[in-house]
C-alpha cells in the first residue's frame, strides 16, 4: 500500500469521490437546518471558485492511496495576506480515525508556510466533533466559547500560528510527493 500527496485542481477528476463524500456528509449531518447555515452542501461546495485554491495563492492537495484520493483538503487566502483559510478537509469515512486527516493537515500547514502564510484560519460546523477533537489536538486554538452549544455557535472557528519555513524551502508546491504507510 502506498500514499501518495498530489497537488492538483478541484476540477481534476481524482476528486470526484472527495467532493461527492464532502456533499453527502454534509447533507446528511445539515439538511435540517439549512437555512440556518447558508444554503445546501452543493451550494456550499460550490461557493469558491477553483482559482482560490490555486497557486500561488491557494493549494488543494489529495491523498492518493494506490491511485485512488482517500482524503484531502485545501487553503485559499483569508482577510489578511498572512492568513490562509483551510477548507475541504475530509477522509472516506471507512479510513477514519488511522491519522489520515492529521497527515493532510500538516500537508496543508506546511505549503501554505512554504507559501508566506503565518497563521491558519478555519471553521468546521456545529455537529463535527470529530473536526472539532483533530483541531484541538493539533494545536489549533478554538475562537469560540468551547463550553457553549455548538449548535448556537453554528460555525466554529479556529486558528493556529505557522513556524517560519526553513530558509532553503520551495513555496511551490510538490506536483507528487510520495508517503508511504
Amino acid at each position: 500500500m502506498s500514499d501518495l500527496f498530489l497537488y492538483t485542481s478541484v476540477h481534476d477528476p481524482l476528486a470526484k469521490p472527495l467532493f461527492d463524500g464532502l456533499e453527502q456528509e454534509y447533507d446528511s449531518r445539515y439538511a435540517d437546518v439549512r437555512g440556518r447555515i447558508g444554503g445546501s452542501a452543493r451550494e456550499e461546495l460550490q461557493r469558491y471558485p477553483a482559482a482560490a485554491f490555486a497557486a500561488p495563492v491557494g493549494a488543494f492537495v489529495l491523498l492518493l492511496r494506490d491511485g485512488v484520493a482517500i482524503s484531502g483538503g485545501a487553503f485559499m487566502p483569508h482577510r489578511d495576506a498572512d492568513t490562509a483559510e483551510f477548507k475541504r478537509i475530509w477522509t472516506l469515512p471507512g479510513l477514519r480515525r488511522q491519522g489520515i486527516a492529521r497527515r493532510v493537515l500538516q500537508e496543508l500547514e506546511d505549503q501554505a508556510a512554504r507559501q508566506g502564510y503565518r497563521r491558519v484560519y478555519l471553521t468546521t460546523g456545529f455537529r463535527q466533533p470529530e473536526a472539532v477533537g483533530l483541531y484541538l489536538g493539533h494545536g489549533y486554538r478554538a475562537l469560540f466559547d468551547l463550553q457553549a452549544d455548538p449548535e448556537t455557535v453554528a460555525h466554529l472557528p479556529f486558528e493556529k500560528h505557522l513556524p517560519l519555513p526553513h530558509p532553503a524551502a520551495n513555496a511551490a508546491p510538490p506536483q507528487r510527493q510520495g508517503v508511504h504507510a
